[in-house]
Parts: C-alpha cells; structure tokens; sequence
C-alpha cells in the first residue's frame, strides 16, 4: 500500500474557472458556495468563474484558491474514498486547506479568514514599501550569509526548492539584494509581480490583527497530521495550530524542509490537490524519487 500525503497550492496557483466542474456536479459544493457567498457578504463564485481580474487580487485570491482546493478534496472523498493521506501540507496559503482537510478548521471558516488574511496583508504595508523576488541557482545558507550585510529588512521568505528561494522585504532593500546575490552567482534574479512583502518582518504589525480573528475561530484538534510551514514538522493540538497561523503570517514558509521530512516518514506518494501543478514541480525539483500525482478536475480523479 502506498503511503500518501495530501499537500495544497499557496497564491499564484490560481485560475479562472478552477473546479467549476466539481461545483456542477455536487449540490453539497453548491450550498457550500452559497453559504460562503453568504458569509462574506460578496459573490465568491462569480469572481473564481467570471472575473480574472478580481481573482488576481490578494483578497479574492486566497479565499477562491481555498474553496476550489476544497472542492477538489470533496470529489475525491465521494469518488476514490479509499484514497486517505497520512500526513497533509500546504504551500503558505495552502496551509488553511490542508487545515480543511485534517478537519481542524470547516471550509466555510477557512474561506472567511483568508479573505480577511488577503485584505490585511494588502494593508500591511504601503504600496510600493514592499517587494519580492526569486533567486534561482544559490544555496539558500549562500543566500542567508548576504542577507546579513544589507541594510533595511530584507529576508527568506520560501523556502521553494534546492534551487529556488525567495526572498521578501522593503523594495529597496530587496533590488540591493538582487544585484548582491546576482554578482554571488546566482543563476537568475527575478522580482516577483506583487506588492505585499509576503512572509516577512514587515507584516508582524498586522499579525496582531490578524490573530484577532483566529482566535474567534472554532479551530479543532486536526484528525490528519499537518505539517507546519514554520517548524516543517507536524502539528495537530487545536491551541498549536492557532499560534501557528499568527506566527505563519510574517514566517518563512520551510517547503523543502517539509518534503524533507514527508520523505523521512516513508511517504511514497504526494497528491496535489488544486490548479496548476506548481508544487508538483517544487516537489520533483526537491526529491524525483516520489509518485507525484496533481488532482485539479473531476476527470483527473475518475482516472485514478
């Protein structure tokens, strides 16, 4: 028997029309749409089907990518249920679905605070202020070690993968980064197209906001083990996972540390569940020797 982990795409992997498939064949995810159109007080579905524009905005982004995760995660209860993960993982923002799907937080609840993540993190810091970019072909410790020197905040924001890091910080210190790292040897240097320095210092302040309302929230013992994006390691006492997501909001996000451990437990297989295929990519550039399987409509799961 093959052991499985369920792992769940962060912002970025969004797309338009992203398990809309899944919303026409199950009524369950229907209500669960409309109870979540309800909650937010905006039409959720319309935007993930309609509106590429808005679904591009942080705000939007985070909630929809959680929903279609979701809906994803559903169809593959109701059509291959024999397929259970021992362990799950998310990619930062995916860390709220895998929390879905180790039944620590309701979809509904997950939808509704990543749309409040999206608008604080937008607010956080001035447009302009902050900025992020990737650096492909330096070790991360290389990475780390130049960091030190430069002047204003400038930090590892991901962990991607052996060849790719990013790094997250206030603009200018970021652009001193890129050209520091660049003459080290790195291969490619590449400013990433968003305004929030994501996973950063900068963000501690909203942080506090933030963690406001994750303590509203009925967070629950997760049933699965979810392995945190900070520690790399699992989690799963509903008080851990509250202070996980206040600290997850301005912490690195360790990927391959965390298919580093996934492989230490004996995972053979990881299922990514959701668009795009950007963590399958990560995962064969960490380690090739998994099964890697990426679930993103109705018809990949019925292959199974």
């Amino acid at each position: 028997m093959p052991k499985i982990a369920f792992v769940f795409p962060g912002q970025g992997s969004q797309a338009l029309g992203m398990s809309k498939d899944i919303y026409e064949k199950y009524d369950e995810i229907k209500q669960l749409h409309q109870k979540v159109n309800e909650k937010l007080g905006f039409n959720l579905t319309k935007i993930m089907f309609e509106d590429e524009e808005k679904l591009n905005l942080t705000e939007y982004t985070q909630p929809a990518l959680v929903l279609a995760s979701y809906s994803v995660l559903y169809a593959l209860k109701q059509e291959k249920p024999e397929i259970t993960p021992e362990y799950v993982a998310g990619h930062s923002l995916g860390e709220f679905s895998a929390l879905v799907a180790s039944e620590s937080l309701l979809p509904e609840d997950a939808v509704w605070i990543t749309n409040i993540r999206g608008k604080l993190m937008q607010e956080a810091v001035p447009a302009g202020k902050g900025a992020m970019a990737a650096i492909i072909g330096l070790k991360a410790e290389d990475i780390e070690e130049s960091l030190k020197d430069i002047d204003g905040i400038v930090e590892i924001a991901n962990y991607n993968s052996y060849e790719q890091t990013v790094i997250s910080g206030e603009t200018e210190a970021v652009e001193k980064a890129m050209e520091i790292l660049k003459q080290k040897g790195a291969k490619k240097v590449v400013k990433l197209a968003v305004s929030v320095p994501a996973h950063s210092s900068m963000l501690k302040e909203k942080a506090k906001e933030f963690g406001e309302y994750i303590d509203k929230l009925d967070i629950k013992d997760a049933k699965i083990p979810v392995i945190s994006n900070i520690t790399a390691k699992p989690i799963q006492k509903a008080e851990d996972i509250k202070e996980e997501l206040k600290a997850h909001f301005y912490s690195p996000v360790k990927w391959v540390q965390t298919v580093e451990f996934l492989k230490q437990e004996g995972i053979d297989t990881v299922i990514e569940l959701g668009p795009k295929k950007v963590l399958t990519g990560l995962i064969k550039r960490i380690d090739r020797s998994f099964n890697l399987i990426n679930l993103e409509k109705l018809e990949d799961i019925q292959k199974l």
